[in-house]
């Protein structure tokens, strides 16, 4: 079981309705991607930092090493935005020419791209509370609930399933090339990695037929069920919701206008 899936069902908010946990990251993601400012990114990353280390009491070193993960991804992709080249050096906030060609920023770029990565931080925050509070089964509920299709709630178990058996795999083949010193080198370390990436789609197709043919002893008719606890639904967290929500609206409001 991975990080993320074991604090999903020991975490100090697993009590909490599913319902209104989703409604509350949904709701707060939305209200921060369509933040015209600055400062209700910071808000929704702060108070989703908040929940996840005092609430739910997961350790914060694993929240901070999660949010490392999505970094290099936008920082790539803001850097092409903050970034332009052209051969025109005017109108560039900071720039450099080399050979003739001006490398730099421009004011607005940069802030277009500010916006952006903490916008998408904001959001990134919002979906590992989710992930770190809620089951997969839950969720997989809670969407039955609100009549998304089946065949999307499906996907959703089996590529979650997957993972589990993705994961044990490669570290089944790698534990077993390192005891081989299959990485004792560069040379040897790309040589492994490959044949590892190679042995490793075999394994998981076998692996996959597997599964199938376990659910299809187990009477799988097309549609996965999945069985869940029932909660109680407390008004309480639905007006801290609502209090909380609707300063982040206003403020988005008075930002555009």
């Amino acid at each position: 079981m991975i990080s993320i899936d074991s604090y999903a069902y020991s975490n100090n908010l697993k009590t909490v309705h599913p319902a209104e946990k989703s409604l509350f990251a949904m709701i707060t993601m939305v209200v921060c991607l369509t933040s015209p400012t600055v400062i209700t990114p910071l808000i929704v990353l702060a108070v989703m930092a908040g929940g996840i280390v005092c609430k739910a009491g997961i350790p914060a070193r694993v929240f901070v090493k999660l949010m490392f993960v999505p970094l290099s991804f936008l920082l790539i992709s803001v850097l092409t935005i903050a970034f332009s080249i052209s051969t025109n050096p005017s109108g560039f906030w900071l720039a450099q020419t080399i050979h003739g060609l001006t490398v730099g920023i421009h004011y607005p770029d940069l802030i277009t791209a500010v916006h952006l990565f903490l916008r998408s931080i904001g959001a990134v925050s919002c979906l590992y509370f989710l992930a770190l509070t809620t089951p997969m089964t839950e969720i997989i509920t809670v969407l039955n609930k609100m009549k998304v299709p089946v065949i999307i709630t499906e996907l959703m178990v089996l590529i979650y399933r997957f993972i589990f058996v993705f994961m044990e795999t490669a570290t089944t083949i790698r534990r077993a090339q390192l005891s081989r010193s299959g990485f004792i080198s560069m040379k040897s370390s790309f040589r492994s990695m490959s044949r590892l990436f190679s042995a490793l789609l075999g394994k998981v197709f076998v692996k996959s037929q597997e599964l199938y043919n376990a659910m299809a002893a187990r009477c799988y008719t097309g549609e996965i069920k999945v069985l869940t606890k029932k909660y109680p639904i407390n008004l309480r967290n639905y007006m801290i919701i609502t209090v909380f929500e609707i300063p982040l609206i206003l403020l988005n409001l008075q930002g555009r206008g």
